[in-house]
């Protein structure tokens, strides 16, 4: 169990957050419309785990990105993202497929999105995602990958080899049926994923989309029920509720100006994933995401200009 007063002790490893899975284009329509009736989209950096360890480059901890991307035009893009925060690209798989891409209404609210995707789902668990796993603190990915082959069997190796070596394994279940084949019912296979890791981040979406419709505090011991030991179950503007089995705390949100909803997800787990990293304990990691990802919120996009840790942290008075 982790006590929410306690610090986590990492190994000495070299790299602190590796995150494993998608690396796509978001692109994010110009205008407040759920609709998709507005003819101007932009371009963004996009992918749950890759827009993670872009941010927490920026609050102040070393990451490594394994993905897989297409060899064209818009794959060299999401590279070159990557190098510009010198970040090392040697996991960025090329793959004889169009890099994948979302395409997302721009919203206050939960946006709308719409599904393209070609080479996310073609990662391998190849020598370098090997090595650089070994070397890393925290590995973290999300239900992307597991919802395709061979991608599904990359994570599969990955949970074994990471629960073999101490790594802490932290899980987004951002489960949508639209990113699993036709006719395949993820719910069941996401459930058994849940008990190996060591934290999860369920939105109240995602929640409602494994288990039903239902009250905060029962979508909570659902997740206690199949083994999970941290749970931490945001809530949108109504913050979040968080238990580790024996303990529950509520949170409430920070955020004051909310332009856009897209990654601020993403900019919870960066913010956990950074205190943790830094020393903080479990309940100040917490308070930390929710900064972050309030800080997030003012800004298009699942990748802002960040700044440290720090300063988000006497921002909001934490």
């Amino acid at each position: 169990m982790f006590g929410f007063e306690d610090k986590i002790a990492f190994g000495n490893k070299g790299n602190d957050l590796l995150t494993v899975g998608e690396l796509l284009i978001d692109m994010i329509a110009a205008d407040y419309d759920e609709s998709f009736e507005g003819d101007t989209f932009h371009k963004f950096f996009g992918g749950s785990p890759s827009n993670i360890a872009m941010n927490v480059k920026k609050l102040g901890i070393h990451s490594f990105v394994a993905s897989a991307v297409g060899e064209d035009g818009l794959g060299s893009f999401l590279i070159e993202q990557l190098r510009k925060m010198d970040i090392d690209t040697s996991g960025i798989q090329r793959v004889n497929a169009s890099t994948s891409m979302v395409v997302l209404t721009k919203s206050t609210a939960t946006p709308v999105p719409i599904f393209y995707r070609g080479a996310d789902y073609h990662l391998t668990f190849d020598t370098v995602l090997h090595e650089s796993l070994l070397k890393s603190k925290i590995v973290h990915f999300s239900c992307w990958p597991l919802s395709m082959e061979p991608a599904r069997q990359t994570i599969e190796k990955v949970i074994e080899i990471a629960s073999e070596n101490h790594i802490w394994i932290g899980f987004d279940p951002n489960y949508h049926p639209m990113i699993w084949k036709s006719g395949e019912d993820g719910t069941e296979y996401v459930k058994s994923i849940i008990g190996k890791v060591d934290v999860i981040k369920p939105s109240e979406d995602d929640a409602e989309r494994l288990f039903g419709k239902d009250t905060p505090e029962n979508q909570l011991k659902k997740f206690l029920e199949l083994g999970a030991k941290l749970v931490i179950l945001t809530l949108g503007k109504d913050g979040a509720i968080v238990s580790n089995g024996v303990e529950t705390l509520k949170y409430s949100s920070l955020a004051t100006d909310v332009v856009d909803t897209t990654g601020a997800g993403d900019a919870f787990w960066s913010g956990f994933y950074t205190a943790a990293i830094k020393g903080f304990t479990i309940k100040d990691a917490i308070s930390l995401g929710l900064a972050v990802s309030a800080y997030q919120l003012k800004y298009t996009g699942a990748v802002v200009d960040l700044p440290k840790l720090e300063v988000i942290k006497e921002s909001y008075g934490i």
